[in-house]
């Protein structure tokens, strides 16, 4: 029998469409597998088993009413939901002990699931309060990567990304606020996709007032990684903002490519530079024109970031604060020194910068080639032991650079697996202007056909 953890979720979603497997077969795989395998990586928080069957069922039962041609793409095929984001009835998490009281209903992309007929296998593990770049908490989630079980899966979603690259869930959900999708996508070999501020509906359990935040989806195809996409795309009562109009560009296009970060005074690893270069040739293959871009460097913007990100994290009501992280309780405490005044300026500088690239960069390019980080994926608990957590924020922002560009402009964004560096992969980024995810991702999946290569599971979890 095919091995099922292995096959795309797309063609997992054939098989259940053409009767050759059920919905229910294909999740309690999965479950089985994260019964046997997850004391091992760590991904989840929680298992919905019953949920899951439950909803797996369903899924059979309409499909037999309706038939191959009246259900959704990725009809049957299971799911995993990062823990900041409500499931009905299930707790959320945010990765802290002074969370886990059962959601009174569910996030809009999970009614999106719920819809679609996706069975939902469990949450997954992120760092408390979804804040930094690593997947370690302190209520059991030192989550491993399954490339080397040493390193970090990166954050904040490095569950769900675990969980995906060691064949738990064929698919999963995750949130990125500053990368917090494509970081963990470049450090376990996934396709990572922020999309467009609008595409997807936030909230209502967490609106992201500072638009900074948006779900995400992590696959190890484009094509999955799409379908995903299509499935919880849409807006609904109380988003912020919708999606907005995208021009298509006539082929070929012209991609830029900038290997050298926003942030000042900072040196970008070989191996990360490198990947970037080699997306960008893989696109000139393709018949595109790739022409180098200078971003410029502004510590302000990265100034700007901090400040508010640290306002998010002190909005959160807390019972106990000295059970939390100290991180978390650093970046609180810095929240709560920043008034109203400077928070509206760093809005404002957001806005700015989304103008600077759309008029400056994407009114040169189409499409935008980065390194995703700066560093390969790096040893759980580095960014824990610096003397004080000023010098812990500055390590995260050596190693992630390049994303919160994307989030502070409310710009689309896909981390794509292109190398290998000392047996881990290494990520390069390709960005656009707003509404252009769907245009970035078929171009990746054309390279996935060009270069005729199945995607895989991490070493060892076959």
């Amino acid at each position: 029998m095919t091995v099922l953890h292995e096959l795309p979720a797309t063609e997992l979603a054939g098989l259940i469409r053409a009767g050759s497997v059920t919905s229910v077969e294909a999740t309690r795989h999965h479950l089985d597998r994260i019964e046997r395998l997850d004391r091992r990586l760590g991904a989840f928080a929680t298992v919905t088993a019953e949920l899951a069957l439950d909803q797996a069922h369903r899924a059979d039962e309409v499909l037999a009413a309706a038939g191959p041609d009246g259900v959704g793409a990725l009809h049957g095929v299971p799911v995993a939901v990062k823990d900041n984001l409500d499931v009905e009835d299930v707790p959320t998490g945010w990765g802290s002990a002074d969370r886990g009281d059962e959601a009174v209903g569910d996030d809009n992309v999970v009614v999106r699931l719920r819809r679609a007929h996706l069975p939902i296998l469990g949450k997954t593990h992120l760092p408390e309060f979804a804040l930094p770049c690593y997947t370690e908490n302190l209520v059991g989630g030192d989550t491993a990567n399954p490339w080397a079980p040493e390193l970090s899966p990166g954050g904040s979603s490095g569950g769900s990304a675990a969980a995906v690259s060691a064949g738990l869930a064929p698919l999963a959900l995750g949130t990125d606020a500053g990368g917090s999708v494509r970081i963990p996508a470049s450090c376990c070999g996934l396709i990572g996709v922020r999309p467009s501020n609008g595409t997807v509906s936030n909230g209502p359990s967490d609106p992201a007032p500072t638009a900074l935040s948006v779900p995400g989806v992590l696959a190890r195809t484009a094509l999955d990684a799409t379908a995903l996409l299509r499935t919880i795309a849409g807006t609904m009562t109380g988003d912020l903002v919708a999606a907005r109009p995208y021009a298509e560009p006539d082929a070929p296009l012209r991609i830029g490519l900038a290997t050298e970060p926003m942030v000042p005074d900072l040196e970008v690893a070989g191996e990360c530079r490198a990947a970037a270069e080699d997306l960008a040739s893989s696109l000139a293959a393709s018949g595109h024109e790739v022409v180098p871009v200078d971003l410029g460097k502004d510590v302000a913007v990265a100034d700007a970031f901090r400040d508010a990100w640290s306002v998010v994290a002190a909005s959160f009501e807390v019972d106990d604060e000295e059970a939390l992280a100290p991180f978390t309780r650093w970046m609180r405490d810095r929240g709560r020194g920043v008034g109203g005044v400077r928070l509206h300026e760093c809005l404002t500088m957001f806005r700015g910068v989304a103008r600077m690239l759309d008029e400056m960069v994407f009114g040169m390019v189409d499409l935008l080639v980065t390194p995703t980080l700066a560093t390969p994926p790096q040893r759980r608990g580095v960014f824990r032991t610096h003397a004080d957590e000023e010098a812990n924020f500055a390590a995260m922002t050596r190693f992630m650079p390049f994303t919160p560009m994307y989030n502070i402009a409310g710009m689309p964004a896909v981390s794509v697996p292109v190398r290998r560096a000392g047996g881990l992969p290494i990520g390069a980024m390709l960005g656009g202007p707003y509404g252009s995810e769907w245009r970035i991702l078929r171009e990746v999946a054309l390279l996935e056909a060009r270069s005729g290569g199945r995607p895989g599971l991490a070493p060892g979890w076959r």
